[in-house]
C-alpha cells in the first residue's frame, strides 16, 4: 500500500463531531476511489464510496476536494458517513449499544470505480457514543476517563410506586453515566459509572423515541456529551414493560420526571423534553399536563393523539384514528402512509389535539418538509395557530426542505424506508440524502442552543 490515510482528530471521536479525512502519498492528479464501510451490532453492512482526484502535490483533502461521483458529488467532507447505505434493504441505521463505538473502515483504491481494484491505503476510525470518549473532548478535559462502579439504594422516596418500571439514564459530560435504573415498590438500584471531569449538577433532559419500542440510548448519550443529564426513557417492549403499545398513561412518565427532579446531579428547577414522532407527542402531552417542564423539543411530532388514547388522572384525549384505505403505493413500490390519518375536523379546536397551550415552557418544533410518516409541517402550523388562539404567541418552528421523518443526530445516514412496526409492512419516510444530512447538522445545533438557553448552561470544566 502506497498511500496513507490520516484523520483529524486521530484515533476516535464522538459520532456527532466532524472528522477531517486526508490521503497522502498519491501521484499528482491521481484518480482514486474512497470507500467507507461499517457493521452494526447485528452484523448489517453499510457502505459508501466516492471518486476523487489528488492535487498537484499528490494529496487529497476531503475538506477541499469535491467528490466527482459515487454515493454523492461535490464538496462533502463527511459524505462518506452520512451517505452510508445498508446492504440489506429497508435496514435502519441505529446504535444499539452506546458502550461500544462504531468502527468505520476507510479504504483508498487506485482509479475510479468500477475499475478501481488495487488497494493503496486504509484506516479504521472509531466513532463513539459514550460521553467524553471522543479524542477531542478528552483532550479538552485534560485527563483520561477513570471508572468507578457502585450501587445505590433509595427507599422512602419511591415507596408509592406500585409497579416495576425500567428506565435508562445517561448523565452528564464525562462525569456521571447511570446505565440502568430500576424503580420498584420499595427501592431503586442505580448502577453508576463516574468520569472525574467536572462536578454537577447538570441541566436535565428526558429523551423519548417513537413507535419502534425498546430502548435507544444513542441520542441521550450524545446529549450527555454536551453537558446534559439525560434520561433515555423506554415505555414499551423493554424488559418487563408491556410488549404491545395500547395507551399512553402519563402517570408512568410523571414517575420518570419526578425521579429526574429529585436527582442530586440534575440542576432543576425544571426539566427539558426531547422526542421524535410518537415520542414527540408524548413529550407535548407531558409538557401540557405535568409541572416543572421548562422546555420541549418536538422532532416531527404531530401535536395530535394518533391511534391510542392518552390518560392522565381523570383526563383523557381520544385518538384521531386513521383509515388504511388512504395508503398509496409510491413509485418505489413501497407504501406511502402520509395521508392515512383521519381529517382534522375543526383544526386546532379538534378534541384529539394535545392542549399544548397549557405548557409552562417554550416548545421548539423541528419539522421535515418531506416527512412521509404524517404531514409534520401542517401539524406544526396548526399547533402555532392553537398557541396564538390562546394568547401564547407563535410557535418556534424550524422547517427543513428535502428532509424526511427520521431526523437524527449529525452524520447519521438517512433512513428513506423501513418496516413499519404496527403495519408490519415497508413504508417510505421521505427525505433527500444531502438535504436531510444538512438538516440534521443544523437541527442538532438548534436543539443544543434551545436547551442551553431555557435549562441553563452546564458547569464549566
Amino acid at each position: 500500500m502506497a498511500a496513507t490515510v490520516t484523520l483529524e482528530p486521530a484515533g476516535s471521536c464522538c459520532w456527532d463531531e466532524p472528522v477531517r479525512i486526508a490521503v497522502r502519498g498519491l501521484a499528482p492528479g491521481q484518480r482514486v476511489t474512497l470507500r467507507a464501510s461499517l457493521r452494526d451490532e447485528k452484523g448489517a453492512l453499510f457502505r459508501a464510496h466516492a471518486r476523487y482526484c489528488a492535487d498537484a502535490n499528490g494529496q487529497l483533502d476531503l475538506a477541499r476536494a469535491p467528490a466527482l461521483g459515487g454515493s454523492f458529488v461535490g464538496l462533502e467532507p463527511m459524505g462518506l458517513f452520512w451517505a452510508l447505505e445498508p446492504e440489506k434493504p429497508l435496514w435502519r441505521f441505529v446504535k444499539r449499544d452506546v458502550q461500544t463505538p462504531f468502527a468505520v473502515e476507510l479504504e483508498v483504491f487506485d482509479g475510479h470505480e468500477p475499475e478501481a481494484e488495487r488497494l493503496l491505503g486504509r484506516a479504521v476510525h472509531e466513532r463513539d457514543f459514550r460521553p467524553g470518549f471522543g479524542a477531542s473532548r478528552c483532550a479538552r478535559a485534560g485527563c483520561a476517563p477513570r471508572f468507578s462502579c457502585l450501587q445505590v439504594s433509595l427507599g422512602g422516596a419511591v415507596m408509592q410506586i406500585k409497579k416495576k418500571d425500567w428506565l435508562s439514564v445517561i448523565d452528564s459530560l464525562c462525569y456521571l453515566l447511570i446505565t440502568t435504573l430500576q424503580i420498584s415498590k420499595s427501592f431503586s438500584r442505580i448502577g453508576l459509572t463516574q468520569y472525574d471531569y467536572r462536578p454537577g449538577p447538570f441541566p436535565g433532559i428526558i429523551d423519548i423515541f417513537g413507535m419502534g419500542g425498546g430502548l435507544l440510548e444513542y441520542r441521550a448519550s450524545l446529549l450527555a456529551g454536551h453537558g446534559f443529564a439525560t434520561l433515555a426513557l423506554a415505555y414499551y417492549d423493554f424488559e418487563d414493560l408491556p410488549k404491545k403499545f395500547d395507551a399512553i398513561h402519563l402517570d408512568y412518565f410523571e414517575e420518570a420526571l419526578c425521579y429526574m427532579l429529585q436527582h442530586t446531579q440534575v440542576k432543576g428547577p425544571g426539566i427539558g423534553l426531547l422526542g421524535i414522532s410518537l415520542g414527540a407527542d408524548i413529550c407535548l402531552s407531558m409538557a401540557s399536563f405535568l409541572k416543572n417542564i421548562s422546555a420541549t423539543v418536538s422532532i416531527n411530532g404531530s401535536g395530535f393523539n394518533g391511534n391510542k388514547p392518552i390518560y392522565y388522572k381523570e383526563t383523557s384525549i381520544p385518538p384521531l384514528g386513521h383509515d388504511l384505505r388512504r395508503m398509496k403505493v409510491a413509485f418505489s413500490g413501497l407504501l406511502d402512509i402520509v395521508d392515512i390519518r383521519n381529517d382534522i375536523v375543526g383544526g386546532y379546536e379538534n378534541p384529539c389535539m394535545i392542549p399544548i397551550e397549557k405548557a409552562q415552557g417554550p416548545i421548539l418544533f423541528i419539522v421535515g418538509q418531506d416527512d412521509h410518516n404524517w404531514r409534520s409541517e401542517l401539524y406544526a402550523q396548526i399547533a402555532s395557530e392553537r398557541l396564538q388562539a390562546h394568547g401564547k404567541g407563535k410557535a418556534q418552528i424550524i422547517s427543513y426542505p428535502g428532509t424526511g421523518h427520521y431526523i437524527e443526530p449529525p452524520y447519521f445516514p438517512m433512513c428513506p424506508a423501513s418496516l413499519h412496526r404496527l403495519l408490519d409492512k415497508p413504508v417510505i419516510w421521505g427525505g433527500e440524502p444531502r438535504a436531510h444530512s444538512k438538516a440534521q447538522i443544523d437541527a442538532w445545533k438548534q436543539i443544543l442552543t434551545f436547551f442551553s438557553k431555557h435549562l441553563g448552561a452546564s458547569p464549566k470544566l
